[in-house]
Formats: structure tokens, sequence, C-alpha cells
């Protein structure tokens, strides 16, 4: 059984939430929230290009989730299953030099994408968040737009929504859901066939036109069974509004 299998279960319901429903807390207690820590390294003299540090994030947050060590049986499971099974928060943070190499040393899968570097970390009780990790910037650095070029054949693509604007560490979170959601709804073929690429992915910012078209609407269920589009809402605690549907996964694997 996929650590996955309770996210999948509730993507519809999750997208069929009323808008201020997304970021009710009422039933949670503070001091037991979990998060997903995603280091980004983004150093100064030489900062990775933005769209290829997107696409390590969103590989290494699948890749936590779906490595051996999260299985039943494995050393991560009981801190990977306990997180997905309530809100997939993540937590983006930026470094560089000494601190990067620190964060090496945490449990997590570090996926590098044309250069650019980004680290995943097994998640846990924020509140008991490794020094090596609260010290870290959340915000401070931007990385500017670029061209990133077509879309390689057979990767899924994480379109990014092009009338939301969201810093690198807010997109690297959000792209690290898309993969999340697109691994709940694959097969067990389909998502070996995903890992022997190391969950390769592209992220595109797509015109206003093909984010209307692709968009799943109010039936999750035929955009993926049709068009195999799921839809990252956010609950709204940082940058955009509650429930508003920051990224579009769409499967190009078969």
């Amino acid at each position: 059984m996929s650590v996955l299998e309770s996210l999948g279960a509730r993507y519809a319901y999750w997208l069929g939430l009323p808008a201020e429903d997304t970021n009710d807390t009422s039933d949670e207690v503070p001091e037991l929230v979990r998060a997903m820590p995603i280091i980004l390294r983004i150093e100064r003299a030489e900062p990775p290009g933005r769209t290829a540090l997107l696409e390590a994030a969103a590989a290494a947050s699948i890749a936590v989730c779906l490595d051996e060590r999260a299985e039943p049986e494995g050393e991560w499971h009981a801190e990977v299953s306990a997180w997905v099974d309530e809100r997939i928060r993540k937590v983006a943070r930026r470094a560089r030099g000494a601190h990067w190499q620190a964060v090496q040393a945490l449990p997590g899968v570090t996926v590098t994408v044309d250069g650019a570097e980004a680290r995943a970390l097994v998640p846990g009780l924020v509140v008991e968040a490794p020094k090596e990790v609260s010290r870290l910037q959340i915000s401070g650095s931007e990385l500017p737009a670029d061209e990133p070029g077509p879309v390689p054949d057979g990767v899924p693509v994480l379109w990014l929504n092009p009338e939301v604007p969201m810093t690198v560490g807010k997109a690297a979170a959000q792209v690290g859901h898309a993969t999340m959601i697109l691994a709940s709804l694959l097969d067990a073929a389909q998502i070996e066939a995903w890992a022997s690429s190391g969950y390769r992915c592209a992220v595109r910012t797509p015109s206003v036109a093909l984010w209307k078209e692709l968009h799943p609407g109010g039936d999750p269920a035929s955009a993926w069974r049709q068009r195999r589009v799921i839809a990252v809402r956010d609950a709204g605690f940082t940058e955009v509004d509650p429930g508003t549907v920051t990224v579009l996964g769409q499967w190009n694997n078969g």
C-alpha cells in the first residue's frame, strides 16, 4: 500500500471545499502541526535558474514519499505517513554554503536539475525542527523568471497559475504538492516508470487560455480520467487567497 493512498482518497473532497474552509485549522493542535522542509540551494555568487530549481523541488518532494525508507517497514514510514494523513504542509527555506552542506546530514533526498539543487527532508513536527533547518530564511531571495523552452516528451508538466504571482519558495511548495497528488492517483507500473527517471518533471507557466482549458473545475474525477490533470488548491496561509488553485499537474507518461 502506498503511503500516499490517503492523499488520493481525499483529493476530490479537498477541491470541493468552500474556499473559506480550506484554511480552517480549528481542529488542529499547534504543537502537533507537521510539515516537510524543502531546502533550496541559492548561492549568492551563482544563483540557480528558477525553473530548474522548481523542477528539482518537485522531484525531491515525491522522492521522499516514494523512497523505500517511507514504505511500511522503513525508518521514515511513521513520520511520512503521519504527515500525509493530515495537511501536506511544506515550508521552503533557502540555504547556501555551509548551511547547505549541513542539511545534507538530515534525512531526506537531494535532487539536481540543470545545476539547481533542492533537498526535501523527511517531514516532522514544526516545533521540533532541527536547528540546521530553523535557522534558515524562509523568504528574502527571489529568482528572476526564465525561459525554459519546450516541454520534453514524456514528462509530467506542472503548470503554474499565470494569474497568481508566487515567490520561488511558495512555488516550490506548490509544485511539490502537485507531484504528490499525481503519484497518489497513479498505478504501480506508472510510479515505477516515473521513479526510473528520477521523478523528472517540467514546470511551466501556461497562457491564461490554456490554464482555463485544463482546469478541472467542479469535476476533478473527469479531468483526471479524460485529460490526466490534477489541481493543487492552496489553503491560503501565505501569499495567496484561501482556495486558490496554484498549480495544475498534467500526466504525460501514458
